[in-house]
């Protein structure tokens, strides 16, 4: 999840680099990919199905927003008009004469009731530090919704899309453990996580332990001290696989025969944290 809705990137504000899911993805699928969305920052060109699932954000967003007596189909369906309506005429092209929103939404309230929830924070901004024998590892992540009950907390994490097979699970589930350790580190509780997935009106529901999330921090440790290795020089190396077929830098990677940009350089003077201009969050990841 990405920027918010007709915010430039170019406007965003400056704070410390720090690890969200998004980027720890990147970083484990491709160092490369990583370097040119964290450090260059080179523009993307959204796919319809991530402006879909930007859209849904912001419906889902404002709907929670509202009284639950409000938060009825026929109110989100105008909410949808309204993100529609707002989006730039390019944005609204790429969604084409049907922009599909309509019938996530209609599976969103196959899944739950909005006027049941008791939400304690929507597109909550949740930031903490690992320690480690290497230095702090800065974690940072925007949480679609948290909800707070009788049993404790739960993070809920909308997604667009079907359920992933039985196979990639692990992988799908990499950005709810993140939340689940961040609400952890901060909260001193350790949430449940749903992952409500629009594509196929199905519900991935996760409850870790302190240990799994113990072992979940390691990894992001590990991830974060290689990135802190490679910036300085900019050895961001690529890693071909499959996903190198949709990669919107194809033609900048020297995997695929291209040429990267020049390296702009760590994204702060050696004599400060690393620090680079990461977008508002919104519906999603902060850089």
């Amino acid at each position: 999840m990405s920027t918010e809705l007709g915010v430039e990137a170019a406007e965003a504000p400056t704070r410390p680099l720090a690890l969200s899911p998004s980027r720890a993805a990147d970083f484990r699928r491709c160092a490369l990919l990583y370097r040119f969305r964290a450090i260059d920052r080179l523009p993307e060109t959204p796919s319809p199905a991530a402006l879909r699932g930007t859209v849904v954000h912001a419906v889902l967003e404002r709907l929670h927003a509202l009284e639950p007596a409000d938060r009825g189909p026929a109110t989100a369906r105008g909410l949808a008009a309204e993100v529609l309506d707002g989006l730039a005429p390019d944005e609204r092209a790429l969604l084409g004469a049907d922009p599909g929103v309509e019938a996530l939404l209609v599976r969103y309230h196959a899944l739950e009731d909005p006027r049941a929830v008791v939400s304690e924070g929507r597109e909550l901004l949740v930031e903490a530090e690992l320690a480690g024998p290497d230095g702090s590892t800065p974690l940072r992540g925007v949480l679609d919704r948290l909800d707070a009950h009788a049993g404790g907390l739960t993070v809920v994490d909308y997604k667009s899309g079907a359920a992933p097979p039985v196979r990639r699970e692990l992988r799908a589930l990499f950005g709810v453990r993140f939340y689940a350790l961040l609400l952890a580190r901060t909260r001193g509780v350790v949430p449940t996580v749903r992952l409500l997935q629009l594509g196929d009106a199905t519900t991935l529901t996760l409850r870790p332990t302190a240990d799994e999330l113990e072992r979940f921090a390691s990894v992001l440790r590990a991830v974060w001290s290689a990135i802190r290795r490679a910036a300085p020089t900019g050895d961001f190396r690529p890693r071909p696989g499959p996903g190198c077929a949709s990669c919107a830098f194809r033609a900048l990677c020297p995997a695929q025969g291209g040429t990267p940009p020049p390296y702009p350089g760590p994204p702060a003077p050696p004599a400060g944290p690393l620090s680079l201009p990461v977008p508002r969050p919104r519906t999603g990841e902060p850089t």
